[in-house]
């Protein structure tokens, strides 16, 4: 009878938010929960408007978290289209855009993050895009198709996952596509130079150009629509589109107008929180996208004591977590980031966190020419992150040992005779 007085507010409209609301009421809360989203579709997943939705291999339907009768169902109040304008911490209410306000015992805020803007000349023509909602990739599919009927050409700026994703969607429409990055290799802040080899061999052999350590500098187009893209060393690139994929920027700025502590920028910024997901005020949690969260249990070695992690697993393990936590339960927040990707017939699996500076040595143990190994990132014999490519069923198996912060023999660790699962025990 307590919780039928309370009232729960999940700010967010992805995979962190509606998990929350699941959670809440598996967990048996029987009090308000009002879901505030500023799209008007249903909350959805978000790697498929990268992957099989994108390429067209999976149904619209298919991204969606929910049925949209379940909210219903589950007596979960949806604000969809509704944007909130402020939060009030001294009254425990949200504004909304439309000028109504909403009171909360607690408040979610699963924001999630939005993506980097290109700041070049034409970034206004119709055919810019970026990708980060369904209705981005609602429109790139159309963009790709007409491209590949065509023969038209896609210059995508940015190789990390989004730009290497759509750039092998776009070659199986049969587009014309290159890939405009100011690093050395693809995947550069993630995966370091070592294996960004990989990822260019695999794109040129489906047919992507690669135009690496340059910038777009100017969008030409002509009445409204693209022409060309510019870059720094003066080539002109032809393009009938553009996509921009240079990276994603937490949505703080409503926690930042609230006054809650953010995270530090330059380790990805967000919004603090401890390890139940909890921020600086009692009463407000973040999930997702957003939250940086203390490194707990893992990552021994790293010059950092918080993450913040843009990926499915993120939101789908950490709005459930912060569901708890909001109801009073004991919540230690201690995943290890993970990511999945699928390029052409390449499938890979990412575990923990290991940016460029952070190791020592890349162990590479199968065989990297045929694309079938487990990479790991180590620094002082400990691992920090593994990659299984198009090898499966390791990833419990490589998350135990970065979790175990073992000191391992690089020699049995590269040799694909010595099981995984003892090389933990094994470690001094």
């Amino acid at each position: 009878m307590v919780d039928a007085h309370r009232t729960f507010v999940i700010v967010g409209g992805g995979l962190a938010a509606a998990k929350a609301a699941e959670t809440l009421r598996a967990e048996g809360f029987t009090g308000r929960v009002i879901l505030i989203g500023d799209e008007r579709d249903h909350p959805y997943e978000r790697p498929p408007l990268s992957k099989g939705y994108l390429s067209g291999k999976d149904e619209r339907d298919s991204v969606f978290v929910h049925e949209p009768a379940w909210y219903a169902r589950s007596q979960v109040e949806l604000h969809l289209g509704q944007t909130v304008t402020s939060i009030d911490r001294s009254t425990r209410c949200v504004h909304l855009g439309d000028g109504t306000s909403v009171p909360y015992d607690k408040l979610l805020l699963a924001t999630g993050s939005e993506p980097r803007r290109l700041d070049v000349p034409g970034t206004d023509l119709a055919g810019v895009h970026h990708l980060r909602r369904l209705a981005h990739s609602d429109r790139l599919r159309q963009v790709l198709s007409a491209l590949g009927r065509d023969n038209g050409h896609l210059v995508i700026a940015g190789a990390g996952w989004i730009g290497l994703e759509v750039a092998a969607a776009a070659r199986e429409y049969g587009a014309e596509v290159t890939v405009v990055e100011s690093a050395a290799t693809p995947l550069h802040q993630v995966i370091g130079p070592e294996l960004g080899q990989l990822f260019t061999d695999l794109h040129r052999e489906h047919g992507v150009r690669f135009h690496f350590g340059v910038r777009l500098t100017e969008i030409v187009g002509q009445d409204g629509m693209v022409l060309a893209a510019r870059t720094d060393d003066g080539e002109e690139h032809p393009a009938h589109d553009v996509l921009a994929a240079i990276g994603a920027a937490p949505r703080v700025a409503l926690a930042e107008a609230a006054g809650l502590t953010l995270a530090d920028r330059a380790t990805g910024g967000g919004i603090a929180v401890d390890a139940s997901l909890r921020t600086s005020d009692p009463d407000i949690f973040a999930a997702g996208d957003v939250a940086a969260f203390p490194v707990s249990g893992w990552g021994e070695g790293l010059p950092v004591d918080r993450v913040r992690v843009e990926h499915w697993a993120n939101a789908l393990n950490g709005g459930p977590a912060a569901a708890r936590a909001m109801l009073g339960q004991e919540v230690t927040y201690d995943r290890i980031p993970y990511f999945f990707s699928d390029q052409y017939d390449l499938g890979l699996e990412y575990s923990g966190w290991a940016p460029p500076g952070s190791y020592d040595q890349v162990v590479v143990r199968g065989d990297a020419g045929k694309r079938e190994f487990i990479a790991f990132w180590t620094k002082d014999g400990r691992v920090l992150a593994g990659m299984n490519v198009n090898v499966w069923d390791v990833t419990e198996d490589i998350q135990r040992l970065i979790r175990s912060g073992a000191r391992l023999d690089p020699e049995a660790l590269a040799d694909p005779s010595v099981p995984l699962a003892s090389l933990a025990a094994d470690g001094t």
